[in-house]
């Protein structure tokens, strides 16, 4: 099947991001009402944008541009090629695009999932080789957009947000039930609102009983991996699991950017086998002292040598009871303090700092019922997340046939 092509601007209305002001950075610009969009925040968005990093004020705002709802978001410097609609009104500087569809044309949703299914690749090609990769608006408009009728688009347009609109729904109720674990271990560890709270006694403002225990005394393993030889020339699309920090985020796992290797070196790694419901914790670099548990989809799998895993002893803790008490505001902002110091150019905890650090312990009763709690929550999410992973690939599936017209649609 062959359809018409146009140019995007041909399509609708095609525009840089303004951001007018030197220095980009000047203080007075930021933290106002107007949201801020960067390539990252595009990077991350789902089909749709609402969520952003940075605020512009009234005098940002004046230097820039308000894009309306609907505007499709294109990258091109940074993250190059990456693509989400605005669900709210935001700026964005000229390092990302705006297309505005022409409704008798074109469906901005049509446009976006054929930009991410035939041509995101090629403009990543024609982008690299300069000392910073760059799509400039030429070139971007130098590419060919098939555009059937309106009414088709919509159809296909339709199939395939049916899929994102699912996997949305799944991202919120796993934000909810992170939320709900969050809230709990509040209620109970730092509010000191547990069952039983009312009749308990205190001594110094904490319940009678409690005390700081070393995470060590609550685990029974404090390991790190390495990289394979070969360094990232020897991950593999598939074969076991190598997870590393980009995939660990406070609570929650990220499938993006996970890498495998092969039999030979799993065997290597053998001392690092990440087990079912075993905290990882980041620590090194940016992201140092973030962690979540794994997700039984991914076992069995090693890590490499920024991540940390940390077994709890579940005939004193529950894991779930750790990974809490490690991301507790207080007790991160503790560990970051201790990755930070010294004036290392690298931030980084090592094992002896995690092994010593104190956590605050109630009864172990108090710490069953709270795992138990929490663990029917975590599998709940587990259950979302894996309705999510198939729904993935089935659009994903979908996605360049029905762009091409090999599966064609009844309108």
């Amino acid at each position: 099947m062959s359809w018409p092509t146009f140019p995007l601007d041909q399509l609708g209305t095609v525009s840089r991001g303004r951001s007018r002001h030197r220095p980009r950075d000047a203080e007075h610009l930021y933290g106002g009402p107007f949201p801020f969009v960067q390539t990252g925040d595009v990077k991350k968005a789902p089909l749709y944008l609402k969520q952003y990093s940075q605020t512009y004020s009234e005098a940002g705002l004046a230097q820039s541009k308000l894009w309306p709802v609907g505007t499709l978001c294109i990258t091109i410097a940074a993250n190059i090629a990456e693509t989400a609609i605005l669900d709210i009104e935001a700026c964005f500087p000229d390092s990302i695009i705006g297309f505005i569809a022409d409704t008798e044309k074109a469906n901005t949703k049509f446009i976006k999932y054929q930009f991410d299914a035939l041509l995101s690749g090629q403009m990543r090609t024609i982008s690299q080789g300069a000392a910073q990769d760059n799509l400039s608006q030429a070139k971007l408009l130098s590419f060919e957009f098939s555009a059937p009728d309106l009414p088709t688009q919509e159809r296909i347009a339709a199939i395939l947000s049916a899929y994102d609109d699912l996997i949305e729904n799944n991202r919120r109720r796993i934000a909810l039930l992170e939320q709900a674990a969050r809230m709990l271990y509040r209620e109970w560890f730092v509010h000191f609102r547990f069952p039983g709270h009312e009749t308990a006694k205190f001594v110094d403002g904490l319940p009678e009983g409690w005390e700081k225990r070393r995470l060590a005394e609550l685990t029974t393993k404090l390991g790190s991996g390495a990289t394979p030889r070969g360094g990232a020339g020897a991950y593999q699309d598939q074969g076991l699991t190598l997870i590393r920090s980009l995939n660990i985020y406070n609570y929650s796992f990220r499938d993006d950017g996970l890498v495998f290797i092969n039999e030979d070196q799993a065997r290597k790694l053998a001392s690092v086998t990440v087990a079912k419901n075993d905290v990882l914790l980041n620590i090194t670099g940016a992201s140092v002292a973030r962690c979540c548990i794994v997700p039984d989809r991914h076992l069995p799998a090693r890590v490499n040598q920024h991540v940390m895993i940390v077994r709890a002893d579940l005939d004193e803790c529950s894991p779930f009871f750790v990974l809490h008490s490690i991301n507790a505001q207080q007790n991160k902002e503790k560990l970051l303090s201790v990755a930070r110091a010294g004036g290392a150019t690298r931030e980084a905890l090592t094992k002896d700092v995690v092994g010593n650090f104190p956590i605050l312990c109630p009864s172990k009763e108090l710490i069953v019922a709270f795992g138990n709690q929490v663990e029917r929550m975590h599998e709940q999410s587990e259950i979302l997340a894996t309705s999510n992973a198939q729904l993935t690939k089935a659009r994903d599936l979908l996605l360049p046939r029905l762009m091409d017209g090999r599966i064609p649609v009844e309108v």
